[in-house]
C-alpha cells in the first residue's frame, strides 16, 4: 500500500534528482515533487515527509540504500539534527559543485546570465571557518543549537561546534541562564561569550582597516569573508580618487571604509541604527543615512560614479534597483548571500541598461548550501 503524502509519512525507495535552491534534492512521489535534505542526486532513499502544500512536500532522507560516491561520513555527530550544516554529508569540493550549478542554474533562468566560473574555496574550510555563533542553552543550561526550522534545541557534541573557531567552539558553564541565548565572537579583540543585550561592541580588522561592530550585529561570519569580498569589490569598481560612491545597506562600514581610503566621497544607507552609529564613527569622512534604502535614496547624490550593493536575502528590488541605474554609475557592485535574489535583480538591471561584465562566486559557508556571489554590472 502506498504510503500517503502528510507529515510523518515515511515514504520508501525514492530516487533523488538534480540539486535545488536551498539545499534541497529533487524526488518524485507519484508525480508530486518532493523536496528532500541529508541526500545527494543518484541516491535511493528512504524519506520521512515533514512538510506538504499544494505544489510540493519536503522530507528528510532517513535511509540510504544505494549511496552516492559523493557522500561522506559528516565530522558532527549531531549532523542531521542540528540545523546548521546541511551538506555535512557531502564531499566538499563536491558541495562547492552542487554551490555551481545552483548558480549557473538560477542566473541563467532568471537573468539569462551564462554562469561559467567556479565556487572558489576561501581557507579556512570546511572546519574551524565560523567566527560568530548564537548558541541556545536549553532548560538544563547545556549549550545547543536550534534543530531545522524548530525550536528544539539540539545539545552540542564533546569539543563543540565543529564549524565554530576553537575560541567559541564550546561555551563555558558559566555562560548564561537556562534558555538564555548565547553569542560566541572571535574578533581583532580575541574569543569572547557575551549575552546579545550587552550592547557590546568589538573590533574588526580587514587588512589596514579596522571596524567596531556590535557584538550581536552584522557581520561576515567566515574568518577571511570580509576580506576576500572587500578585494573583489574594490578590483571590480577600480575607484578613482574624488569619485562619488553609494554604499546601500552599508551596515558599519565595510566597503564604505575601503572606499575612502580608495579616495572616494562616500554617502552610505542602513537600516539599522545601530549599525549607521558605528559606521560614522568607521569612516568620519562619510556620511550614512538610517532607515529604508528605497526612501532614503532621495537625501544621497542624484548622480553616483561608483555603487556597492550587498542587500539582505530577498535582495535590493525593483525600486532600488532602478533609483540606482537612475544615477547612471559607470559600475555597480552588487554582494549577494542569494544567488535567486541577485538573478532577480539582474533581470531588472539588464532593462534598464546594465549588464554584469563578471560574477564571481565564493565558498563562505563550507558545508551548508550556502554561496556568496558578486556581480560587477557596468552600462551596457
Amino acid at each position: 500500500m502506498t504510503a500517503a503524502l502528510e507529515p510523518g509519512a515515511l515514504l520508501r525507495g525514492l530516487e533523488v534528482g538534480p540539486v535545488a535552491h536551498g539545499g534541497h534534492f529533487v524526488a518524485r512521489h507519484e508525480g508530486r515533487v518532493v523536496f528532500v535534505r541529508h541526500a545527494l542526486t543518484g541516491e535511493l532513499v528512504d524519506v520521512r515527509v515533514t512538510e506538504v502544500s499544494k505544489r510540493f512536500a519536503r522530507a528528510d532522507a532517513v535511509t540510504v540504500h544505494r549511496a552516492s560516491p559523493h557522500r561522506v561520513e559528516p565530522p558532527c555527530p549531531i549532523a542531521g539534527r542540528c540545523g546548521g550544516c546541511d551538506f555535512q554529508h557531502v564531499e566538499p569540493a563536491h558541495a562547492r559543485e552542487l554551490k555551481r550549478q545552483v548558480v549557473a542554474e538560477l542566473l541563467g533562468h532568471l537573468a539569462g546570465y551564462a554562469f561559467t566560473g567556479q565556487v572558489e574555496e576561501v581557507p579556512p574550510s570546511p572546519l574551524g571557518w565560523r567566527r560568530r555563533m548564537r548558541y541556545q542553552l536549553d532548560d538544563a543550561g547545556r549549550p545547543g543549537l536550534r534543530a531545522h526550522r524548530s525550536r528544539e534545541v539540539v545539545v552540542l557534541p564533546e569539543g563543540g561546534c565543529r564549524i565554530a573557531d576553537e575560541g567559541i567552539a564550546l561555551p563555558p558553564p558559566d555562560a548564561g541562564r537556562p534558555g538564555a541565548e548565547v553569542l560566541g565572537v572571535v574578533s581583532a579583540d580575541g574569543p569572547a561569550f557575551l549575552l546579545p543585550d550587552t550592547g557590546a561592541t568589538v573590533t574588526e580588522q580587514v587588512g589596514e582597516l579596522r571596524y567596531r561592530v556590535a557584538a550581536s550585529g552584522f557581520w561576515q561570519a567566515h574568518r577571511n569573508a570580509a576580506s576576500v569580498l572587500v578585494e573583489r569589490v574594490l578590483d571590480g569598481l577600480a575607484p578613482r580618487d574624488g569619485e562619488v560612491a553609494l554604499d546601500l545597506y552599508c551596515g558599519v562600514g565595510l566597503f564604505a571604509q575601503a572606499l575612502d581610503a580608495r579616495g572616494a566621497r562616500v554617502w552610505g544607507i542602513e537600516g539599522d541604527r545601530t549599525a549607521v552609529e558605528l559606521a560614522r564613527r568607521n569612516v568620519p569622512a562619510g556620511r550614512f543615512q538610517a532607515g529604508d534604502v528605497a526612501r532614503r535614496l532621495d537625501r544621497v547624490p542624484e548622480r553616483a560614479d561608483l555603487v556597492v550593493l550587498d542587500p539582505p536575502r530577498v535582495g535590493a528590488g525593483a525600486a532600488v534597483i532602478a533609483a540606482v541605474a537612475a544615477r547612471r554609475p559607470r559600475a555597480i557592485a552588487y554582494v549577494a548571500c542569494d544567488p535567486a535574489a541577485l538573478g532577480r535583480d539582474l533581470r531588472t538591471a539588464a532593462g534598464l541598461g546594465y549588464e554584469p561584465s563578471s560574477v564571481t562566486a565564493h565558498d563562505l559557508f563550507p558545508l551548508t548550501h550556502h554561496v556568496e556571489c558578486v556581480a560587477i554590472l557596468e552600462p551596457r
